[in-house]
């Protein structure tokens, strides 16, 4: 997986290879034994939610540039294994999912495989969460149709947000940077996510 789908289209970060290979990606599928857990492609988890495909998780740690002394907010927790990856690569992860079962799911992963840098909270991720702001990093694994103005309050001045961003059918990845309170903006790829949910993000899903 990493020589092939990871090195072998660009992702170039050590530290984001090496977190990539350490962490069991089968550990946070439903099924542990699915062939297909390694596979180029995103994989179903329930709830309509999905785990995304390893490279598109790669790319997005590699757009956050982290250091290892950062805290970063996610939104979306999904399987947990985005927030893993993260654990290997920061000092704290805050993430949060609206999926009381997903949470729960993914809670008992990141602690079975020794993760206790990372806190799951349920809720609202459009909103981000207030009580452990602010963040040096955000990551958002869900289609935002706007950049949330909570995330903008709860990032560090310097910080960076990466998200796809678009509509409900095709999104671009991009990264946002906090200069001086504002934000300047740059395009990655497009991409396709499914939709976030919530009071700055789509309603009814």
């Amino acid at each position: 997986m990493v020589e092939h789908q990871l090195r072998g289209r660009g992702i170039r970060d050590p530290r984001v290879l090496e977190a990539m290979q350490k962490v069991p990606r089968h550990r946070f599928l439903p099924n542990p034994e699915d062939p297909a857990a390694y596979g180029d492609h995103p994989l179903p988890l329930g709830c309509g939610q999905t785990i995304s495909q390893p490279y598109m998780v790669a790319l997005m740690t590699e757009c956050l540039r982290l250091t290892g002394e950062e805290r970063v907010l996610e939104i979306g927790t999904g399987s947990g294994y985005q927030a893993a990856v993260l654990a290997e690569l920061a000092r704290e992860v805050y993430t949060v999912e609206r999926f009381p079962e997903l949470a729960s799911q993914a809670r008992s992963a990141l602690e079975e495989l020794g993760y206790g840098n990372v806190h799951v909270v349920v809720g609202d991720g459009s909103e981000g969460y207030a009580e452990a702001a602010p963040y040096d990093r955000i990551i958002v694994t869900a289609a935002a149709p706007e950049i949330a103005p909570p995330w903008v309050e709860q990032l560090e001045e310097g910080g960076r947000l990466v998200l796809p961003l678009g509509d409900r059918w095709g999104q671009t990845l991009v990264v946002v940077r906090k200069q001086e309170g504002k934000m300047a903006q740059e395009s990655v790829c497009g991409c396709v996510f499914v939709p976030l949910v919530g009071k700055h993000g789509w309603r009814g899903e």
